[in-house]
């Protein structure tokens, strides 16, 4: 039975989930034109009526060959102005042109000792999402990169107010978009590395957590991992969050659960976890008691799979919601975790 507080807290999420009114239902599609432009693990142009099969057949061979599925093409043009804005065209093209140009805020601090964090906000964050946070980690002594993640914000196409291109019921483009923040992530690391840095760590929340969590298990050179909201399938999110009821809309009478767990698979946590075993991957992992995106039910088998593959790991619970965790005094119960987290473990 829920108490006062649960009800209260449930009240306040549901308020804060509610306020905008720009959220738009879009039509189902496979997304298949969006996965045959790739060279693995490939698609056909005509699935002939056949694309849920073709579907399923590309994501079984792309989380057999991952590390191919998540390789790229070094970056050449990496740009640092005199505001600390890095820019460089993305390691994936898309059709958008302002989505092929990857946006990071760079907040060095003197003395960081080498240790640096790439910073990744949440789902249709704006400019200004996490700027508070790459300057908190500035304040442990550590430094940060603030990149903005396909489809959001300097990288949203004209014709979208959100970033439904990174999470909606186009399933291909969903990968597709998936893929791209991760290898922008490893650019990233790239060009740090270049920097001269070695203890690199990836911080994200909610959509964030899920592109740092595929980034790290796939880019060795990452050293510590914080996942700010966690759950194993990219697809329960989406299907059971209450700030993702109007993409789950678009799937109605096309893909059940259970279908889309299996093809949002080679984008979800869950694939992945195996490939820590033997690293030395210092991980947080941060859930909210009353989480109404990333259900407590989810969050919970990330722990319980952390624990049966003996995976090395610390918890830390927030005793709030999603939406409310960006609330005070929250939205500084966490900062505080995670740059406490940092600071200990780069």
């Amino acid at each position: 039975m829920k108490g006062p507080y649960a009800h209260w807290m449930e009240r306040w999420e549901h308020k804060l989930a509610t306020r905008d009114t720009n959220r738009v239902v879009r039509p189902f599609d496979w997304g298949g034109d969006w996965l045959n432009s790739l060279e693995f693990p490939g698609f056909p142009s005509d699935a002939n009526g056949n694309t849920a099969d073709c579907l399923s057949e590309f994501v079984s061979r792309a989380l057999a060959d991952s590390d191919r599925f998540f390789s790229y093409a070094p970056v050449r043009d990496y740009r640092l102005d005199e505001e600390n804005r890095l820019t460089f065209t993305s390691p994936v093209r898309t059709r958008h042109p302002e989505n092929n140009t990857t946006h990071a805020l760079w907040f060095p601090t003197p003395n960081d000792q080498g240790r640096v964090v790439i910073v990744l906000p949440q789902w249709n964050s704006g400019p200004d999402g996490h700027v508070g946070l790459a300057k908190l980690l500035n304040r442990f002594g550590v430094s940060a990169l603030r990149m903005t993640m396909a489809y959001h914000a300097e990288r949203k196409p004209a014709e979208t107010a959100r970033a439904d291109y990174h999470v909606s019921s186009n399933v291909g483009r969903t990968i597709h978009a998936g893929r791209q923040s991760v290898l922008d992530v490893r650019a990233c690391v790239d060009w740090l590395e270049r920097k001269g840095y070695s203890r690199i760590g990836v911080l994200g929340t909610s959509l964030g957590s899920c592109v740092a969590f595929i980034s790290a298990a796939h880019e060795p050179r990452i050293r510590m991992g914080i996942f700010n909201h966690v759950s194993m399938n990219f697809a329960d999110v989406v299907w059971t969050g209450l700030s993702t009821q109007n993409v789950r809309q678009g799937f109605t009478g096309n893909v059940s659960l259970e279908e889309l767990r299996r093809y949002w698979s080679l984008i979800s946590p869950s694939a992945y976890l195996h490939r820590l075993k033997g690293r030395e991957l210092k991980t947080l992992l941060i859930w909210a008691s009353h989480d109404s995106t990333f259900l407590p039910v989810y969050s919970r088998q990330v722990l319980d799979r952390f624990r049966e593959l003996e995976l090395p790991h610390s918890v830390f619970n927030l005793p709030c919601g999603h939406y409310t965790t960006g609330q005070f005094p929250f939205n500084l119960i966490d900062g505080v975790a995670m740059c406490r987290f940092a600071a200990r473990n780069l």
